[in-house]
């Protein structure tokens, strides 16, 4: 990222701020992954509607045709620039546009496909409402999903986060009830509703927080989400007003009940937001979570939910759920399917041929609102837009990459089962990990991300391993996986569960590192853990004086000397062994810091780690982490106490994250009896 003067978070009073995203190859950057998807789909949300999307947020972009032609669209020549590059895609976007601005129907119809949301196909919008080729051709881009060029660097303006929020949930007897509401909710000045059917709240009804009324409402249930917003806290009082003059008139299954209150409103949107992963989380093993998304014009939301609910059952889906952003008519549905054999895929092609069949025979809606048209509904493209539409994507396509380079087959396909081919099978994996849905929110928690894999990357290695191994037919893949198995998946897993933190469905991939780790071990090697793991306080003390010989050597002989070191510890101990490097820490000055037992608050267990290891190399090493929490401890009047046998006392981590069980258990049930012995 970098970002010129107003960044994201600015005040409001400064809102409509450029903000620059620079796209590019660094998989650290998360969010530059997540914003150029955003651009390249026009992705949306809870509160953008239409008219604060990528589309109409983007200020200007760079982008790099397929032909090596550079563009910066802010530069003030840009079009002269564009002419001059590329004359007959400059030309070619002029002849477009004149073409539907002469068809009057197929101009009105793109003008209508745009009053909701819809990201199927390319944006022809752009066409009407800009004049010069490089504007034109600047918001083309956005929804193209990198066919038409690539986009390097771009200014969206910002949009401000309205302080004061006032939310509520409210129950509807029927999906028709809660739809009939969207409108005078809409009217009133909400700027966010979110539709919830009975299923989808069914999915997260036992999660902590989650309303109890939930629980109880019976079958047929819908709910609207429902928030308001403004800048100004002397507003609060208007939201309320306005809120209960809308609600007045509703039939509810309970009076409705806003909040002001920040930690009311989290858990009433982790009701919306646990939908997806709670889903995810109770499929059945060897099937995979899809999500699409499509958009009705308001008016029939109703009836369009409903016979999505009617299609679920005729085709077997049960555990189906819908919801979705209800003031856009947009609505998300959710099925777990099974890619594993013909009958499984033959059921899926039957469900998306009534699902577009519902779409845009029956309602004339978009079988694509924010997400991107994908290779799933590209051979539908032409299906929604007609023959002309179509045709116009088409020729775009061909002016801008001739070879047919980028991203070929996605969002315009000649054939029409695409989406039913290249499927990626679910096998079934060890239950540590058989859960995950594949999101990526783990990656950026990982330690060894940027060294070998993420876990959803481990676990999608592991996925692909017992495929081969069931199918065969590629033995030479699965021999380099083998082979590259132990380093990248096993032996560099930091087994410390930062990824479960993150995950919608709890997975910690640790744990199958532990299984794999466990099932690695040789008896002798467990022998030896289980006695290094009853000698524990001789060998605390071998570690200080190990990391004093290695500044040492290092002193002596540069630190270039220490891999060698390292290779013949390893081989003389034939078990991993850390690395030496000019990162080393010190040793620690002494075991513990001095306290007493009488007076004290609390029994303090420092960690092996700290027992051990003082400060690295260019750090201050005066106070110790101990000595700093025994302080701060005694200056808020609550001493603690460090017992005097604590040194070869250990929790058990580093023999449990190392899959030795027999050692896990022995120091854990050592530390449990001295913890209650010391309280």
């Amino acid at each position: 990222f970098r970002t010129q003067p107003g960044v994201i978070g600015a005040s409001v009073n400064n809102a409509l701020r450029p903000y620059r995203v620079k796209m590019g190859p660094d998989p650290a950057s998360i969010n530059t992954c997540t914003m150029g998807g955003i651009l390249s789909n026009n992705s949306s949300g809870m509160c953008c509607g239409v008219t604060q999307n990528a589309y109409h947020t983007l200020e200007s972009l760079s982008f790099l045709l397929p032909s090596g032609t550079r563009i910066d669209t802010a530069a003030p020549d840009a079009d002269e620039r564009f002419r001059a590059a590329e004359p007959a895609l400059w030309k070619g976007i002029l002849d477009l546009k004149a073409e539907l601005e002469s068809d009057p129907a197929l101009a009105a119809r793109i003008r209508s496909k745009y009053r909701m949301k819809n990201t199927t196909g390319y944006s022809l919008n752009a066409f009407l409402d800009f004049e010069r080729p490089v504007e034109i051709f600047r918001n083309l881009l956005v929804g193209a999903e990198g066919t038409l060029a690539f986009i390097s660097e771009a200014v969206l303006s910002t949009v401000p986060d309205l302080p004061v929020k006032y939310t509520g949930l409210l129950l509807f007897p029927t999906m028709h009830a809660a739809c009939a509401a969207i409108v005078p909710l809409r009217d009133s000045g909400a700027k966010a509703l979110e539709l919830l059917d009975r299923a989808s709240l069914r999915s997260v009804e036992a999660q902590p927080g989650v309303p109890a009324s939930i629980r109880t409402v019976p079958e047929g249930t819908a709910a609207l989400l429902v928030e308001y917003q403004t800048a100004e806290e002397s507003e609060r009082k208007g939201l309320e007003a306005i809120a209960a003059a809308t609600v007045a008139p509703f039939a509810l299954l309970e009076p409705a009940r806003f909040t002001h209150d920040p930690t009311e409103q989290a858990l009433l949107w982790k009701v919306r937001q646990g939908t997806f992963p709670s889903v995810g989380a109770a499929r059945r093993s060897g099937t995979t979570v899809l999500i699409e998304d499509v958009a009705f014009p308001i008016e029939h939301l109703a009836d369009a939910a409903v016979d999505l609910t009617k299609l679920f059952v005729k085709h077997g889906y049960p555990d189906a759920i819908i919801f979705g952003h209800a003031k856009d008519g947009n609505l998300h549905f959710v099925i777990t399917q099974s890619f594993n054999d013909q009958a499984a895929v033959d059921q899926y092609a039957r469900f998306i041929e009534d699902v577009v069949e519902l779409v845009v025979k029956k309602y004339d809606g978009a079988l694509k609102a924010e997400h991107g048209t994908g290779r799933n509904m590209a051979p539908f493209v032409e299906t929604e837009w007609g023959p002309e539409a179509y045709a116009v994507m088409k020729r775009l396509k061909g002016l801008c990459d001739p070879e047919g380079i980028l991203n070929p087959g996605v969002l315009l396909n000649t054939d029409p089962m695409i989406h039913l081919k290249n499927l990626k099978p679910m096998p079934t994996v060890e239950e540590e990990v058989d859960k995950c849905i594949e999101c990526g929110y783990c990656e950026p928690k990982c330690p060894s991300r940027e060294l070998t894999l993420t876990p959803r990357q481990r676990i999608v290695l592991r996925r692909e391993m017992t495929r081969l191994e069931r199918t065969g037919g590629n033995e030479p893949l699965l021999a380099a996986l083998e082979a590259e198995f132990p380093y990248a998946v096993v032996d560099t897993c930091a087994v410390d569960g930062l990824c479960a933190t993150a995950c919608p469905v709890s997975i910690d991939t640790g744990q199958l590192t532990k299984r794999l780790r466990k099932a690695s071990h040789s008896p002798r090697a467990k022998k030896i853990a289980l006695g290094l793991a009853r000698r524990f306080a001789t060998i605390e003390p071998a570690m200080r004086m190990g990391l004093r010989v290695g500044h040492l050597v290092q002193a002596l002989l540069g630190a270039g000397a220490m891999a060698g070191v390292t290779r013949a510890i390893r081989a003389v101990v034939g078990q991993p062994f850390p690395q030496w490097s000019a990162e080393m820490p010190h040793a620690a000055k002494a075991a513990r810091p001095t306290t007493a037992k009488d007076g004290a608050a609390a029994v303090y267990f420092p960690a092996c780690i700290s027992r051990t290891m003082g400060a690295l190399p260019g750090e201050p090493d005066e106070t110790s982490l101990m000595d700093a929490f025994v302080a701060v401890a005694t200056r808020a009047g609550l001493p603690v106490w460090i017992p005097d046998d604590v040194e070869g006392t250990c929790c058990g981590v580093p023999f449990s994250s190392k899959g030795y069980a027999d050692a896990n258990a022995f120091t854990v049930n050592r530390a449990i009896e001295r913890f209650w012995a010391w309280s």
